[in-house]
């Protein structure tokens, strides 16, 4: 990719949510979703952002785009730390990021029809002027996603998982952003279905130059349509390179676990299969040290009592790992 701009910037950035018990609804402690994440994403780009479920990954595209509010941290876009607009600011802003959502069964309203649902975001920001500019700008926007004019009086439920997903593309797309935060958006449908979601993804992406922060947890999906991945392990950053780097030579024991549970495609053929041993521990009282050290299996004594730091090893391949400094 070269030292193209960078669109989106990510620096220091936490979400803590309070856990409140007892009568008086007292705070007696965080969860620490997102924890000190920085990361940049270049004009262009496809980001992979992956980790188990409730690392962090779907909570730090939510704070980025300030459908939550941040704890701590700067997210930089367009020159601008979006944490720090106000809501008119941000309203503007918006029209440049969009979301796709994981659950296209949940994320579109079963009252709307195709038409109105697709077409709000073009009223809201006020980029149509008549009913008929409306109607003929959601025609090219269902047809860029694969659907048809015909189609736009339907409502979601008389639509398959995959298309409905398709809709949620056309909606996401219909303001022209630069930038948009795919949230794990083939996990709910069809194996067969996912290749084509992500195959029109990258058409797209082409097409109208789009930047992707791309959140999911299957790594073999997330290196079909990466330029780089980043890991995440309970609300940290823990490794981030180019995808052939980290497929090809993973340093963080982390994703070396997560890389092993990946079938081959060769029947027959064997690799060695890193077990983790027990669970992702509760972000509301992480582990002292490494976040990771209870279940690494090379884990040392400063493991368990330093915070490793996220540094750069070979060229644009970063990792947290006291390991690789011994």
């Amino acid at each position: 990719m070269g030292e193209e701009k960078k669109i989106l910037e990510v620096k220091n950035l936490k979400k803590y949510f309070p856990v409140k018990t007892g009568v008086f609804r007292k705070t007696t402690g965080y969860v620490k979703a997102v924890d000190d994440v920085s990361f940049y994403i270049r004009e262009g780009e496809t980001l992979g952002l992956v980790g188990e479920s409730g690392c962090g990954k779907s909570t730090t595209g939510a704070v980025i785009l300030r459908l939550l509010d941040a704890t701590d941290g700067e997210v930089i876009f367009g020159g601008k730390d979006i944490l720090a607009l106000n809501r008119r600011e941000m309203r503007e802003i918006r029209k440049e990021m969009q979301i796709i959502f994981q659950d296209p069964y949940a994320s579109l309203n079963p009252r709307m029809t195709v038409e109105e649902i697709v077409g709000e975001p073009l009223v809201i920001h006020k980029m149509v002027s008549s009913k008929k500019e409306k109607k003929e700008k959601v025609v090219e926007l269902l047809e860029n996603v694969g659907l048809t004019a015909d189609q736009m009086s339907r409502f979601p439920h008389e639509f398959s998982g995959g298309q409905r997903q398709r809709i949620g593309i056309a909606r996401a797309l219909a303001v022209g952003p630069k930038l948009i935060i795919a949230d794990e958006p083939v996990s709910a449908l069809d194996v067969s279905i996912q290749a084509q979601v992500i195959n029109l993804l990258q058409e797209l992406q082409e097409e109208f130059g789009l930047t992707y922060l791309f959140i999911a947890h299957d790594l073999s999906v997330v290196k079909h349509i990466s330029n780089r991945v980043a890991v995440m392990y309970l609300g940290k950053i823990v490794e981030i390179t180019g995808k052939y780097d980290l497929y090809d030579n993973p340093l963080h024991p982390y994703t070396r676990s997560l890389l092993s549970a990946i079938p081959l495609p060769e029947p027959g053929k064997k690799k060695e299969r890193i077990i983790l041993e027990g669970d992702v521990p509760s972000p509301v009282d992480p582990p002292a040290g490494c976040h990771f050290h209870p279940r690494c299996p090379m884990a040392k004594d400063i493991c368990r009592e330093k915070t490793p730091v996220l540094k750069e090893y070979t060229p644009g391949h970063f990792a947290s790992c006291h390991l690789l400094d011994q």
